[in-house]
């Protein structure tokens, strides 16, 4: 049996938003919320998202994308302090192989009426599957996906 490689590495997105504070944190700590922008999506098939949220809480993600094999995210909830900043461990697999192992802090910064969003990934991408260049493509998009979900509940409130 080879050795899987692993590589290092950590990347920091910042995202501004209309939306104040405390209206980005609860997008990310209400399950129906976080569901619509982080799990859900034209072809993701969502098997299963349970949401625990608090220290030492889980959030347990399972998806498929256009019936391709299932996408595991197991998140431990490490700091959560309202509207000011979450921090969690969380891995991931691809049909039950390892992809990777991270600590993500976002934090949530007044910025006029709106929120500069500071995400930080620190992570370990095991075999090339998960490499850190895809993962931050892969968040940015899960963000964009964020700031639509926003926009919306901005025009209907």
């Amino acid at each position: 049996m080879s050795r899987t490689p692993v590589t290092h590495a950590s990347f920091t997105i910042e995202r501004s938003y209309a939306a104040p504070p405390a209206k980005v944190f609860a997008a990310f700590a209400d399950p129906a919320i976080k569901r619509r922008w982080f799990a859900e999506g034209e072809g993701w098939t969502v098997e299963q998202f349970d949401v625990d949220f608090r220290v030492g809480g889980f959030e347990r993600s399972r998806f498929r994308y256009q019936g391709g094999p299932p996408i595991t995210n197991e998140s431990v909830y490490q700091v959560i302090q309202p509207n000011e900043r979450i921090i969690l461990a969380y891995a991931m697999a691809i049909d039950g192989v390892p992809l990777s192992g991270s600590l993500l802090t976002m934090e949530y910064l007044p910025e006029g009426s709106g929120t500069k969003l500071v995400f930080t990934e620190q992570g370990a991408y095991l075999g090339g599957k998960g490499d850190p260049v895809h993962r931050e493509e892969g968040s940015r998009e899960l963000l964009e996906s964020l700031a639509r979900i926003l926009g919306e509940e901005a025009k209907a409130a």
